[in-house]
């Protein structure tokens, strides 16, 4: 009897339905509890919104939710933005789209640094940001040319314009932190976020500048290395082209980076 047993272990397999009671009781205690969660309905916003949209939303009702104390509410917030964010890494590479919409720079490249940290980053502003900008640039290169010479008024009120529009769109683009109270009620961090994100406006505005300034000397002197003359209408209009150029520049800056 015992080689018998050896000869045939067939004989003391498992019931099939024991089989697949076993499986279907580790598919139940594998389940994620928040797979049925809907993201679109929690955020409240549709599915062929564009992921700015989806940012925005979320910014906004996470804060509302911090402001309130509700931890639930903003804890369903939380999930279910990443897990917009989670589809949309996963698909960065094959561009997948959601209507009209495709996937946001930002995201399709979110695992990607940047060579310098502290270096402008594209990211494209909507098409009524775009075209404020260029309003802005278009007003003050029509002052300059029109009045030719105003002692760089143009270029400092340009100046003072951009630095505001970058510092409201760096706000827009900074990730909702939960906010520390002081024992007068006031927010901890606050001062800090705001005053890192006018040092970035201000690095990048004047930066721009300098740049249009460097690259007009610059011009000068290689036609004076070549030994050339430097023509009158280059020579008698720096104002002019340093600010129509610092004008350009602004706005490319405020619209395709932050």
């Amino acid at each position: 009897q015992v080689l018998e047993l050896i000869r045939f272990p067939r004989r003391f397999s498992f019931p099939k339905n024991r089989i697949v009671i076993c499986a279907a009781s580790s598919a139940a205690g594998s389940s994620n509890p928040d797979s049925d969660l809907n993201p679109y309905e929690v955020l409240g916003v549709s599915p062929v919104e564009g992921f700015e949209k989806v940012k925005q939303v979320y910014t906004r009702k996470r804060k509302e939710a911090d402001k309130r104390g509700d931890e639930a509410t903003a804890a369903l917030l939380e999930k279910a933005y990443d897990k917009l964010m989670m589809a949309q890494l996963m698909n960065r590479k094959k561009g997948v789209t959601y209507g009209s919409f495709k996937v946001s720079k930002d995201v399709k490249y979110a695992d990607k640094q940047p060579i310098v940290s502290w270096g402008p980053r594209f990211s494209k502003s909507t098409v009524q940001d775009t075209r404020i900008n260029m309003a802005i640039s278009a007003v003050f290169t029509a002052w300059i040319v029109i009045k030719r010479n105003a002692e760089y008024k143009p270029l400092q009120f340009l100046a003072f314009a951009f630095v505001y529009r970058i510092f409201e769109k760096l706000k827009a683009f900074e990730p909702p932190v939960s906010p520390t109270f002081t024992e007068e009620g006031e927010d901890d961090g606050r001062g800090l976020r705001m005053g890192k994100r006018l040092l970035r406006s201000l690095a990048l505005v004047f930066g721009c500048i300098a740049l249009s300034s460097l690259a007009y000397t610059g011009i000068l002197n290689l036609i004076e290395y070549i030994g050339s003359y430097i023509p009158a209408v280059l020579y008698n209009n720096q104002e002019l082209i340093v600010t129509t150029a610092s004008a350009v520049s602004l706005y490319v800056m405020a619209s395709y980076y932050r």
